[in-house]
């Protein structure tokens, strides 16, 4: 069978696999045993050993289960509440004040947590009961926890940055640094459109009570010590990277054992708490870690035949503009994003995209923030959606799936504005990494 062919059938495999409900990491790694033993023999299946081996090799993939314990440790202490608590009461009489806060605490949480999963939930626990109960615009507040909480992988520390950066072969703390303005400039983007909105319409982002508006001035700068432990954990694993003190994997060390100090001086620490948080994480990187082998094993045997060769000819054949092909590039992470989960869809695609783009001459550090900027889209575009799923698991019973999906389209759309901009202005990522690095 001809190469085409071959990339044919792997593609109607997958696809129909995946829609009777078989995960990923199974569907990829079964569908590279077939192909390696099947072409290869049983010496074939040495393919997919070496890969696995070569991946969990990498130093700087410790970082990854370090940055989930981190962020399970912070959300089982009660620290996040902590840092709504505090920001909420200053929502004051601006319309749409307290989904402006949630966009802000989103930003935060992400700098303790680098996932999206922990952090959507919790939003969904405690500002999503409260917007509603102020009666707030149903959408607007599922948009603002859904949209804010995927915010999480745009601020640094990212679990996908780290695995891009593994894959790209470039600097994880160069990628740091590079997802930092556009993160913000996504966040801002929620800001002006949640208050252009409620300006255009204060029925649809009331104030807070009258008697936290009354509160004094004293209790709300008491309040404001819940802003200290996560703002803490977050600076000690940014400047130890970043003042030369710790490389990435070392910082993650750190920030555990800072979040570990935080729900310690919170009271909250317990041998209870942190065997919850240890299985949360082990639970969560075993998920991640299966769905890279599974999508690392099928793209190594598919080098091997040829496929990605064939795929490179193929992408280079589509035009000889290069923002063309950047642009199919970014479409194909969209598709996708529909269907399956980011490690699958940074698996599949890097192999083939990653040398096209160095013969394009784009800078790699800028392309891993624009598949980030995509990704975000991913997270909140129906069927697969994630952050949907994950609002709803915590949601109250009267927001419906169909509520939360129709609630992202808004924010998908300042989402794909946030991606034109880095894409068409590389200098928005690039220009705190240069300024600092050179």
């Amino acid at each position: 069978m001809d190469i085409a062919s071959l990339s044919l059938l792997i593609v109607v495999a997958m696809a129909g696999l995946l829609m009777l409900g078989v995960p990923l990491a199974f569907v990829s790694g079964a569908i590279a045993v077939v192909l390696a033993f099947a072409h290869f023999g049983t010496g074939g299946l040495f393919i997919i050993g070496s890969r696995t081996a070569e991946f969990v090799s990498s130093f700087a993939l410790v970082a990854v289960p370090m940055f989930v314990l981190m962020a399970s440790v912070m959300e089982r202490s009660g620290v996040a509440r902590d840092l709504y608590r505090a920001f909420h009461v200053w929502a004051g009489k601006t319309g749409g004040g307290v989904a402006v806060i949630t966009t802000v605490v989103a930003v935060i949480l992400g700098a303790t947590t680098g996932i999206i999963g922990g952090e959507i939930v919790l939003l969904g626990l405690i500002a999503l009961p409260q917007m509603l109960k102020l009666g707030y615009d149903k959408t607007l507040a599922i948009g603002t926890i859904t949209a804010g909480g995927s915010l999480g992988t745009m601020i640094p520390p990212s679990i996908i940055l780290i695995f891009y950066g593994i894959a790209a072969e470039v600097s994880i703390s160069h990628l740091f640094l590079a997802t930092v303005m556009p993160g913000l400039l996504l966040a801002g983007l929620y800001i002006v459109y949640i208050l252009l909105r409620c300006r255009l319409n204060p029925a649809l982002g009331p104030p807070v009570d009258a008697a936290e508006q009354q509160m004094p001035l004293a209790e709300k700068l008491i309040l404001l010590k819940g802003v200290a432990l996560p703002l803490l954990v977050a600076a000690g694993v940014l400047v130890s990277i970043y003042a030369g003190f710790a490389s990435i994997t070392e910082s993650a060390a750190v920030g555990v054992a800072g979040a570990i100090l935080a729900a310690w001086v919170r009271g909250a620490f317990s041998l209870e708490m942190l065997r919850g948080a240890l299985i949360q994480a082990l639970r969560t990187c075993g998920m991640v870690f299966w769905l890279v082998f599974g999508t690392n094993a099928l793209i190594g045997v598919y080098n091997v035949l040829g496929g990605i060769a064939f795929a490179k000819g193929l992408l280079g054949g589509i035009s000889s503009e290069p923002a063309v092909i950047l642009l199919v590039m970014i479409g194909v992470f969209i598709l996708l994003g529909f269907f399956i989960d980011w490690i699958g869809i940074l698996f599949l695609t890097m192999p083939i995209f990653l040398p096209t783009l160095q013969t394009l001459g784009y800078d790699p550090i800028w392309f891993g923030i624009v598949f980030n900027l995509s990704m975000q889209i991913a997270y909140l575009t129906p069927p697969f959606g994630p952050a949907c799923f994950y609002l709803k698991g915590a949601a109250p019973p009267d927001v419906s799936l169909n509520d939360i999906f129709q609630a992202q389209w808004p924010f998908v759309g300042l989402q794909l504005i946030g991606l034109a901009l880095v894409a068409v202005f590389p200098q928005i990522a690039l220009w705190l990494p240069r300024l600092v690095y050179g």
